[in-house]
């Protein structure tokens, strides 16, 4: 998150099939620009503000939800912690998010939304920071709030034998250039076959789905300490340069705009062996900003 005032931002990334989280504290005001995820944003309180444009007023709202490739800058500096999720708009929450409320530009998340589930976001990430809860709890929170906003939209679950056995091969084979071909291949299935059943089974198209797939591999190592050029290499990037640019077009910021404050517990185990050992304080002195 370019940052053009405001304090730096510490925070987490949190990651599913479809979609992620930012979620943290601080940050500034991000430039104009426009990305092909959909995006949803709040606060803990009321503020965060958005406009359409350098020249445009800036309206303030509870929770917004913007539209894939819709110009727009914001200002969270008011709010803190704050929050932004991104929905793939080709999945099924992307589609239905666009039906339901994007037709006519930047739509409000709803009152009720905004009371009912926000809290626990909120809560949940703060008790994971803390060593109580796991990612998957974020996640899942942060899930909720996608699944009240498409109407009750169920994600797409994945679960021919043949596109498992590919994405299992996608994900070992992230650091180096992949084909439909090669993919479908693995499946045991035509091209043709391969690309509707892939869509039909994960709800987005080959593509979009192994540049999501890197993105969760780059994002994993950055919380992890590894340098952006380390991560831009193993996640299939030709180096940070390029990692950079496309993470800009995707979301609006580049990786090196947040500090990451090390990776959330992943288990019961994790919880077992780190709670109480990660209080804020801590954790937002220990921040370790990304390595080039």
């Amino acid at each position: 998150m370019a940052n053009t005032g405001g304090a730096s931002y510490l925070g987490h990334f949190v990651p599913w099939d479809g979609g992620c989280l930012l979620i943290g504290r601080g940050g500034g005001v991000v430039p104009v620009h426009a990305h092909y995820a959909i995006q949803i944003a709040f606060g803990s309180t009321p503020g965060i503000r958005f406009r359409a444009g350098e020249g445009e007023p800036w309206t303030e709202y509870g929770g917004a939800i913007i539209p894939s490739r819709q110009p727009h800058t914001m200002d969270a500096t008011r709010v803190s912690p704050n929050a932004v999720l991104f929905v793939e708009p080709e999945t099924r929450e992307g589609r239905a998010l666009s039906e339901r409320w994007l037709q006519s530009g930047i739509a409000c998340v709803p009152n009720g939304v905004l009371a009912d589930l926000v809290p626990s976001l909120f809560a949940a990430w703060e008790a994971a920071w803390q060593g109580h809860r796991t990612e998957r709890d974020v996640a899942d929170a942060a899930r909720r709030i996608v699944q009240a906003l498409t109407g009750g939209v169920l994600p797409s679950v994945t679960s021919d034998e043949r596109i498992l056995r590919a994405i299992t091969y996608i994900k070992a084979h992230l650091d180096r250039p992949l084909t439909l071909e090669e993919v479908a291949g693995e499946a045991c299935l035509s091209p043709s076959r391969f690309r509707h059943l892939f869509v039909e089974q994960t709800g987005m198209g080959l593509r979009p789905y192994l540049l999501w797939r890197r993105f969760l591999r780059v994002w994993e190592l950055l919380m992890a300490g590894e340098t952006l050029s380390s991560a831009a290499h193993v996640a299939g990037f030709a180096d940070a340069a390029h990692l950079s640019r496309t993470s800009k077009s995707t979301f609006g910021f580049p990786p090196s705009a947040m500090q990451m404050v090390g990776p959330l517990p992943r288990d019961v185990a994790d919880i077992a062996g780190s709670a109480g050992t990660l209080p804020f304080a801590r954790a937002a002195r220990d921040a370790v900003p990304i390595r080039r």
